[in-house]
């Protein structure tokens, strides 16, 4: 089983695809994400770049998509020093990086320039690799 932290870029690429993830593979994310998906989606649909009716699909997919979330003290610690060596404003995107680190095998990312970042710091892995082209 190959576990894979996956961030609301991510999340919100599956649901659009309304992706098969693989039963071999283990999605987790900080508890921040849903925050971040439902507030993302608001967004579109405020502006008028999404309606209603598919956020809600969106929404719908991602509720049923089998995702651990995590957000414990130990998490907390290691994204407060992440984000401080990588000189990051603030500890969202850090919470990601230190989740794989402590519970996964690669960080799925869709930001070029995030991927950069931390290509160091953790192992990296595409959407390919997780879907597996099946949609």
């Amino acid at each position: 089983m190959t576990r894979y932290v996956i961030g609301p870029d991510v999340a919100l690429r599956l649901a659009q695809l309304q992706a098969v993830v693989p039963a071999q593979h283990q999605l987790v994310a900080p508890t921040l994400i849903r925050s971040q998906v439902l507030a993302h989606l608001y967004g579109l649909v405020r502006r008028g770049e999404l309606d209603r009716k598919e956020a809600e699909r969106q929404l719908d997919y991602l509720r049923g998509l089998r995702l651990r979330l995590l957000g414990d003290r130990v998490l907390q610690r290691v994204a407060w020093k992440i984000a401080d060596q990588l000189g990051w404003p603030d500890t969202f995107v850090a919470e990601y990086i230190a989740l794989t680190q402590l519970q996964a095998d690669a960080f799925i990312c869709l930001d070029l320039e995030l991927s950069r970042a931390v290509s160091g710091t953790v192992t990296l892995a595409s959407i390919d690799e997780l879907i597996g082209g099946s949609v």
